[in-house]
């Protein structure tokens, strides 16, 4: 289980001994384990029953995680204007067609995992949360087939922690402005995400400003590792994918829908620290008038499609530090009629192995540097 692996994977602070023999923390904050914090509600299992309490009151008994869950979140005190915290502690299943909603000022830790059983439709997940503020996920378990594991819409000021999910089906997490387009979603931030089994993304955002993103881990999911839609200010770490989007055209990791644009330019405000990709479809794809985009390494290997794909893009930097690209299918540098050139585009620092780097057409204001070819071929413009 999730939690278990990151009691294990994180240290508490060490403890110092100074004069008069009192001990203190050290100036390394202990990070928190599942469950480790206080709380103001809790439903927890016991045996086939959970009971939500809040304080001294019961608020839920009975076999119903999801119910017992809301009715835990729903007894926090309403109008609330800083975060209050439930606690999970059981692991049971819910409908695909139902959901656990987190209102404003709301913070979860699930110890246990919530298997997504059936069908359903529309943005059902067992976390969600829409037109909200100041909500955080430490620690989410889901398996099963859910539509969404985790729907955030139109959110301001959110946190997702440790996120582990073994999918069956359905997209990990995704957090958009779509039901007020013009308002974007704001100020978010998710520690780690690890997604296998979807059929569609592991993460996906759509109309974001301010995101940091430390890893996202995907694994045999259909779509994408991680897709920015018409978001900006962004900064990723690390996404690391693994036949991700096998037999299609999405990436490990892809930029599209004016993702980075400002305004009617594109000043660098995508910025990522290593992209890995192994198998599946893409490695990286910037499409569809994206841009403002600079990652930094680049490890690609053996990818059915493009291991790289610039098309209408502007102001991206390939491998500003360092990259390889071995196998797979060509870098190519292309352009759709619909929308304009390539511009401002610069791919540097590469090995590429056992392929092919292209462009047609020609772009504006490319530069191909510092590009070592082993068994390899380089057909691009002057």
């Amino acid at each position: 289980m999730l939690s278990s692996r990151w009691r294990m994977a994180v240290a508490a602070a060490a403890l110092t001994t100074i004069a008069g023999g009192v001990s203190q923390a050290s100036a390394e904050p202990r990070i928190l384990a599942c469950g480790d914090r206080s709380f103001n509600a809790e439903a927890v299992l016991s045996g086939s029953t959970w009971t939500s309490r809040n304080g001294g009151t019961t608020v839920y008994t009975g076999g119903d995680m999801r119910a017992a869950v809301q009715a835990a979140i729903n007894s926090l005190s309403s109008g609330r204007t800083s975060k209050q915290w439930v606690l999970v502690r059981g692991s049971g299943s819910m409908s695909a067609g139902a959901r656990i909603s987190l209102p404003s000022y709301t913070g979860i830790d699930v110890c246990g995992t919530i298997t997504v059983t059936g069908s359903g439709s529309g943005d059902q997940a067992p976390i969600y949360s829409r037109g909200t503020r100041d909500v955080e996920v430490r620690y989410l378990n889901v398996s099963g087939s859910p539509l969404y594991g985790v729907f955030m819409r139109n959110v301001e000021n959110v946190v997702l922690g440790q996120i582990d999910m073994r999918l069956s089906g359905g997209l990990g997490v995704r957090i958009d402005n779509r039901g007020n387009t013009s308002v974007r979603s704001r100020n978010i931030r998710i520690d780690n995400v690890f997604v296998s089994g979807a059929g569609s993304h592991a993460v996906e955002t759509y109309g974001v400003d301010g995101i940091t993103i430390g890893t996202v881990t995907a694994r045999n999911v259909g779509h994408s590792g991680l897709l920015l839609n018409d978001t900006i200010n962004a900064t990723v770490t690390t996404v690391d994918a693994e036949n991700a989007g096998a037999g299609t055209g999405y990436a490990a990791f892809r930029v599209a829908n004016r993702n980075g644009r400002v305004g009617s330019g594109y000043p660098t405000n995508v910025r990522v620290g290593t992209v890995r990709a192994r198998g599946g479809g893409r490695g990286v794809f910037c499409v569809s008038e994206s841009g403002g985009l600079t990652i930094d390494r680049i490890d690609i290997a053996n990818t059915g499609n493009n291991s790289i794909l610039i098309e209408n893009c502007h102001n991206v930097t390939v491998a500003a530090q360092s990259g390889t690209v071995s196998g797979g299918g060509e870098i190519r540098l292309a352009a759709r009629s619909e929308f304009p050139n390539n511009s401002d585009i610069t791919v540097q620092n590469l090995t590429v192995t056992n392929s092919a780097v292209r462009e047609s057409p020609c772009g504006t204001n490319t530069t191909f540097r510092n590009i070592q070819l082993n068994n390899s071929t380089m057909n691009v413009c002057s």
